[in-house]
């Protein structure tokens, strides 16, 4: 089963839902006996669901009855009306959002889409059930009746709420972490509990100037019956306050007062035997006037439509979650709104969820490929997995590799061999491997989609070729290279020549170049592009001060084999202590004419250079990248540098 916990923000919401947990417990037992409609009590269980300590505090500052029978008068300040107003809606209103928030997710929709589909679910939700129906018993007359009246109330609250949930789903499930478009991470609720938070936020205002014109009910007292709804003189105290107009208008509305209407009963009514019914209903005659609410209803739609277009600015709002759920991108990468899919799935994380196997800082990758025969061919086998691999003491990437090692297994053959090299792909995502520099038939060269199908995940197959050549070669995907390369999958081919080598050493060394970029824990595919450059770079698969010591006696000979298996960068490669001669590029052995002497040699993408070094002097020698920056790591330097450095020990 995949861990859910990836990053720091991953246990910090898992700590989150904890807390929202035992806070929603809470506001649910202790709110079952505050005195107050049901609908109200499952408001605030809901939002407290939704928005954890954020939700408890409200119920505790605003609704919670401080003593008994203190519930009316605790709760008749406006703004905890409004906050019980606000309540009401959200917890309707999110509720349907939430709800078609997974559904769309689950049906893959485009997120401009997803956003439409939210809202009227949201809507609808609040103003069919929470509102019409729920509140149907207080408010009186039949349940259509009801939805017309709550219509433009439901509009200006739902239209409110969403112009701040929406730009804040957009820009954090559309950000760097599109975990957050999946239903089953935890990053989705967090952002779904924040996105609520957002919608109480811009609903409140709204809401207080709605119950303060009698167009929405704040909150309300309902006690049994025979139980009185106010202290002695609580009344008198009251209406001494208030206007007689307001005290009627409120009496019905059980809004602004707090009292619900069987609270209300006027008191030449003589007996109250009554008080503390539930309210009867809530029509009333609304002190907001038509243009009031017409200029309302209008700002809410600019508001809102400012909160569903603004990020698509900034935001590829075409995407959906099943073309980039569940991707994390490089924290620093630049994001627009034309960036692809594809892109976002070639820049994104190795999932580290998927690794197979982890190994120490002693392991090596390089090591020499086994095979078997069959009919006189040669066989090997390579299988592609996601691994972590430890390129220092304190650093491990997740990587793609061959046969869990990086560099991958070295295969080593003689010109003239017949060879088969069986892959198996147990990556989440297709590849092929081509074989770099060799003549061989076209159907085997592992170009991905042009002479093959890319090997889908659990596939199997056999390249199968003759060796023609024979020099310094290697091997590579080439599907996704800028990926799965950058991620691990690269590997030497030494191919011996038929004759004896003109150009023996003493030591023979092969060095493979690689860049990494690793952030925050999750490793990512360096590319020299913004946000996604390299900060670790590696010799075969370790970065200094954890690289292998060369160790050789004065007067030795070394044969250095370069191989550019990097993506992204030229690595001009020195070696300290005297120059060495270069005796082959590319595979191809230079006629003794055309060799030459440097200290230094350009490693490109792709490139090799085979050179020999003389040991002159005792000592410890450098190999290593003459960018200074390539010899640290992330940006540090440990025991005199890090990254493309290596010594060669002489004795």
């Amino acid at each position: 089963m995949h861990s859910l916990l990836l990053l720091p923000i991953d246990y910090f919401l898992a700590a989150w839902f904890a807390v929202t947990a035992a806070c929603t417990l809470y506001v649910a037992i202790d709110g079952y006996k505050n005195p107050e409609p049901v609908v109200m009590k499952w408001g605030f269980i809901l939002v407290t669901l939704y928005t954890g300590p954020f939700g408890l505090l409200l119920y505790v500052i605003a609704d919670k009855e401080p003593r008994p029978e203190a519930h009316e008068q605790f709760v008749r300040p406006l703004w905890k009306q409004g906050v019980g107003s606000t309540i009401h809606c959200v917890a309707g209103d999110a509720t349907g959002i939430i709800l078609a928030a997974v559904i769309v997710a689950w049906m893959g929709l485009p997120m401009w889409l997803d956003l439409i589909v939210e809202y009227l679910a949201g809507f609808a939700f609040g103003l069919f059930i929470f509102q019409s129906l729920f509140m149907k018993e207080m408010m009186g007359g039949s349940y259509w009746e009801n939805v017309r009246r709550s219509f433009f109330p439901e509009f200006i609250s739902m239209n409110f709420m969403m112009a701040g949930m929406a730009p804040v789903m957009s820009f954090l499930m559309m950000g760097h972490d599109m975990r957050a478009m999946v239903p089953t991470e935890l990053i989705f609720w967090g952002v779904m509990s924040l996105g609520v938070m957002a919608g109480f936020a811009t609903a409140y205002p709204s809401n207080v100037w709605m119950v303060a014109q009698g167009l929405k009910h704040g909150l309300m007292t309902e006690r049994k019956r025979g139980v009185p709804f106010e202290k002695p003189g609580e009344r008198q105290a009251t209406e001494h306050v208030r206007s007689d107009a307001a005290s009627h208008q409120h009496h019905h509305h059980g809004e602004h007062s707090g009292i619900s209407e069987g609270a209300a009963t006027h008191p030449e009514n003589g007996s109250r035997a009554d008080s503390g019914a539930a309210p009867k209903h809530m029509h009333a005659t609304p002190e907001a006037t038509s243009a009031q609410i017409a200029a309302f209803s209008l700002t809410s739609l600019v508001l809102l439509a400012t909160g569903m277009l603004a990020p698509a600015n900034w935001v590829n709002m075409r995407l959906s979650a099943h073309e980039v759920g569940g991707l994390i991108m490089p924290p620093g990468m630049l994001m627009y709104r034309d960036t692809t899919a594809d892109a976002m799935r070639e820049m994104s994380f190795a999932d580290s969820r998927r690794v197979r196997a982890s190994f120490p800082i002693d392991a090596r990758g390089d090591r020499e490929l086994p095979f078997t025969m069959d009919a006189g061919v040669k066989v090997f086998e390579l299988a592609a997995s996601v691994i972590r691999w430890r390129i220092l003491p304190d650093v491990a990437v997740d990587a793609y590799a061959y046969n869990g090692q990086i560099p991958g297994p070295r295969i080593h053959i003689r010109e003239g061999d017949r060879i088969r090299i069986r892959v198996r792909n147990d990556l989440p995502e297709g590849t092929t491997v081509h074989w770099h520099g060799l003549i061989l038939p076209n159907a085997m060269d592992g170009a991905s989609d042009i002479t093959q199908a890319p090997i889908p995940p659990g596939g199997v197959f056999d390249y199968e070729f003759t060796a023609k050549q024979h020099g310094t070669y290697f091997y590579h995907p080439h599907a996704e290279p800028d990926r799965t390369q950058a991620l691990g999958l690269y590997g030497a081919l030494i191919i011996d020549p038929a004759a004896p080598a003109e150009d023996a050493a003493d030591h023979d060394y092969v060095i493979q170049l690689q860049e990494w970029l690793w952030r925050d824990g999750l490793t990512f595919p360096a590319m020299p592009m913004d946000g996604m450059q390299p900060n670790y770079f590696t010799i075969n698969g370790k970065s200094y001060p954890s690289t292998e010591t060369i160790r050789m006696k004065r007067g030795e000979t070394l044969k250095v084999r370069f191989i550019g298996t990097n993506n992204g960068f030229i690595h001009p490669m020195h070696i300290h202590g005297g120059p060495f001669e270069v005796v082959a590029r590319d595979g191809e052995t230079l006629a003794r004419s055309a060799r030459y002497l440097a200290d230094t040699v350009n490693v490109g993408p792709g490139q090799r250079y085979d050179v020999i070094w003389r040991a002159q002097e005792r000592g410890k020698w450098l190999i290593h990248c003459h960018i200074p920056h390539h010899t640290s790591n992330d940006n540090a330097e440990t025991k005199g540098g890090g990254g493309l450095m290596a010594i060669i020990e002489v004795e």
